[in-house]
Parts: C-alpha cells; structure tokens; sequence
C-alpha cells in the first residue's frame, strides 16, 4: 500500500483487515501454545481445565514438570553449548569475512560471495546429508590406510557444531558486511595519520562502529543454531540437541510438558528480540 497515492475506502478496510488477518494467523498458534503450558490438563488440548505450574516443576510419578526432567535439561543445555560455540565460531569468521567484501582491492570477491551465499540455497536436509556423507568417508579413509580413530568425523557435537557453522556464518557476513559499507572511511585514514596501528584503529574505531551489528549477529546465530533440526537431525550423535529431543518424544505422542518448553522458547526469544531492538535504538540515538 502506497500511503501517498489515493485510494478508496473499500480499500482501506480491506487492506485492514488482510493485515489483522495476517497477525492473527501468525500469532494465534504461538498464544495458544502458551495458554495451553498452564492448563491443568494431561493433553495438550482445550478446554481450559485451570491455572497449573505442574508442567514446570511437578515430580510426583504421573506429571514430571520441566523443570523436573533431567533428559529434557540436559538437552536445553547441549543446545545452549552448541549455539555459544557456533555463535562465536560464526561471528568470528563472519566479521573477518564481511571485512573481505568491503575491500576493492580483493580479487575473489565474487567467488567469496558466491561460497558465502552457496549454503543458504542448499536445504538444511541436504546440506547435513552433504556433511554426514563426507565426514563419514573421511573417517573411514583415514581409519582404514593409516589407523586413525577420528571421533570428530562421526555424527557427534562436535560435527553438529561445524555443520550449522557452515551456513549460519553467513548471515554473520551479511549484516556485518551491510554495517560496513555505512562506515566512514575518513575516519580510519585519520587515525593512521595521526599515528595509529591498524589493529588499534580496528579495535578502537571500527568494531565500537560495527558493536550493534555483532550483538544482533550474535543473538541471531545464537537463536538460529538452537533451534535448527533439518541440519542437526543428520549430525547429532548420543547428545541430542532440544529440537531432536523434543521431536523423538512428540513421535510417541504429545504432552502439555512440550508446551511448557515451547512457552520458555518463546518467553526467552522474546526477551532477545526486545534487548537487541532496545540496544539498536539506543545505539542509533547516541
């Protein structure tokens, strides 16, 4: 909708109520959810039963609460190390990479480009598959003609780990590449006639410039890599990941403690989304 160009009434209402509609399709589902993680019910269904934390903290045989289940925290917590590990791995090869596109000078630039893009257009299924198969021979080639065990090459954390830094480093590149090209070149070139180191010049300059675009990279990569499946359901060996583990119990039929660890998803992707925008805005003002 184009606010300077006439438009009729009709037009209007309709184009109100499309956009209502939109909201309401997109968020309904996840509002249900989070009604549904207090009802004091065992299926994860209407009607309304009453207000209950049991799905949280409840351990008494016939309801284990979140909060309660050590298989279900430990999985939160392997999805917590993974997206630390990736989120650090992936902004630090990102930033150097978007520092790689902004210089005129490099040669292979499109071909950077290109690789940096390549992992975005491959679908998660495939790309884990990819990285199953070709880890997989490797390991056996290495273990059959020289007798070396590399637990690294099987499906593991640590190959998890590596299979979403292949494609969440990208967007790393992306947002910090488009800080990048806003920076004021003048500024650097001053700071190195008057005497400063290029390192001191990108330490005290340029990343206080790029600090919002790697806090929301940061949190980005961090969310994205925590809650990744078609990637992960490929790679993930005896250390199962929250969205693994919450698929293998779904299999066996859903209860109202899915919808509790759904509410803490949404509650803490909340809490991020807001502190990010909050920070930018601030940022943005100063």
């Amino acid at each position: 909708m184009i606010r300077t160009l006439p438009s009729s009434k009709t037009y209007k209402i309709g184009y109100t109520i499309f956009i209502a509609l939109f909201y309401v399709f997109l968020f309904a589902p996840l509002i249900v959810t989070c009604v549904l993680a207090f009802n004091n019910s065992n299926f994860p269904t209407l009607p309304w039963k009453g207000f209950t934390l049991d799905w949280f903290f409840a351990n008494n045989g016939q309801r284990v609460g979140v909060f309660e289940d050590s298989d279900l925290l430990s999985s939160m917590y392997i999805s917590f190390e993974t997206g630390f590990y990736v989120s650090v791995m992936s902004l630090i090869v990102g930033t150097m990479g978007a520092f790689l596109f902004v210089q005129e000078k490099f040669r292979f630039k499109g071909a950077l480009y290109f690789l940096a893009l390549a992992p975005l257009v491959i679908p998660g299924v495939i790309l884990g598959i990819s990285i199953l198969l070709s880890s997989t021979i490797a390991g056996g080639f290495v273990d059959q003609h020289f007798g070396i065990d590399i637990p690294f090459l099987r499906p593991s954390f640590s190959l998890v780990v590596l299979g979403q830094f292949s494609f969440i480093t990208t967007f790393v590149v992306l947002v910090v590449s488009a800080k990048l090209k806003k920076f004021d070149g003048t500024l650097e070139e001053a700071a190195l006639n008057l005497g400063a180191s290029r390192f001191d010049v990108i330490r005290l300059i340029t990343l206080p410039y790029l600090k919002p675009a790697l806090i929301g990279s940061f949190i980005v990569s961090f969310l994205m890599s925590f809650g990744n499946f078609n990637t992960t359901l490929f790679l993930v060996g005896s250390d199962t990941t929250l969205p693994i583990d919450l698929y293998s119990r779904i299999r066996d039929g859903s209860t109202p403690v899915l919808n509790a660890v759904s509410f803490l998803l949404i509650f803490g992707t909340s809490l991020l989304a807001v502190f990010n925008l909050i920070y930018n805005n601030v940022k943005n003002k100063e």
